[in-house]
């Protein structure tokens, strides 16, 4: 098997290092726009092979998609990261043309790879991967909902003193600040988490979550790597060995929750196939309510990339 990650930056070396770590592809060429930058990264994770013990080899090439040909899976981490005080939907216009630029050659090289994608803004960079490549939706989706979930769950473990491995959720929605939490789906060890907290620290927790990409980059001045980065592996990881996993990721809803056209996060089933199915959650009001907000939220982005050069309107 054969793995691309574009962009050398550090979600994605992080990513690369996390999928040569646990073996989960043969070889994984890492690609930067940058001289020297992916060469160096992916030698140094090379030189680590010998200490930790994996025989995955990582080849870093400038620009060079020549020679990712024939990858499996490409993970597409290309474009800014966000800086203090900017949001989610300033990175749009230069971040779209970067994305549409990558998923032109990946596509061009690899047309029968699946495609992750983890530019921010992560929904509506998941719709301009989708329009370039011209694939179906289950090739191309996005990575936000293992993320989110992630760290809802390091803040859960943390607050009920558990091992995060007991925890187990399913957030929705947009990525951020209008993601829509699921307490109800959320349980420890099998437990419904509202028998284990109140509903006010539960409440405090899914706030935290919801701005955990903030929180991250007010106090390093960039955004975060080693979750977002480990989180892209863990989704290479189900679709490489075809493991049938159960998670949140982003990509077009096609009259799923009644929804048309919007990339959100729901849950589905990836595999050796990508998307192998969409699951289609029995929402209460409130739940509704919330997905529907989030998803005026990134329609509004959408449309707003719909009037950029970079992108014609679909």
């Amino acid at each position: 098997m054969k793995v691309t990650v574009v962009g050398a930056g550090n979600v994605g070396a992080t990513c690369a290092d996390v999928l040569a770590t646990r073996e989960i592809a043969n070889e994984i060429i890492l690609v930067d726009i940058k001289e020297g930058i992916a060469e160096g990264k992916a030698l140094d994770i090379w030189q680590k092979a010998p200490i930790i013990g994996y025989d995955s080899r990582t080849v870093g090439v400038t620009n060079d998609y020549a020679r990712t040909a024939g990858s499996d899976v490409v993970v597409i981490t290309s474009g800014l990261p966000r800086k203090p005080g900017m949001s989610r939907d300033d990175l749009i216009a230069t971040n779209a043309g970067i994305v549409k630029s990558v998923t032109e050659q990946v596509v061009a090289h690899s047309p029968n790879a699946i495609i992750i994608v983890v530019s921010n803004p992560l929904d509506v960079m998941t719709y301009q991967a989708h329009l370039t490549a011209k694939l179906p939706r289950e090739k191309v989706f996005g990575m936000a909902g293992i993320l989110d979930t992630a760290r809802y769950r390091a803040f859960l473990a943390e607050a009920l003193n558990v091992s995060p491995k007991d925890i187990q959720a399913v957030l929705m929605g947009g990525h951020g600040d209008t993601m829509v939490p699921l307490p109800r789906y959320t349980t420890v060890g099998g437990i419904p988490v509202t028998e284990l907290i109140s509903k006010e620290k539960l409440d405090a927790i899914v706030q935290r979550t919801a701005v955990g990409g903030g929180e991250l980059v007010k106090l390093m001045g960039t955004s975060a790597w080693y979750a977002p980065g480990a989180a892209a592996a863990q989704m290479v990881e189900a679709i490489v060995r075809d493991q049938r996993r159960v998670f949140p990721v982003c990509l077009e809803l096609q009259g799923e929750y009644g929804i048309n056209g919007v990339y959100l996060g729901a849950p589905v089933i990836l595999g050796k196939n990508g998307v192998e199915r969409v699951i289609e959650l029995q929402l209460n009001d409130e739940e509704k309510a919330l997905l529907e907000t989030s998803r005026g939220h990134v329609k509004e982005v959408m449309d707003a990339l719909d009037k950029m050069s970079a992108t014609p309107a679909a």
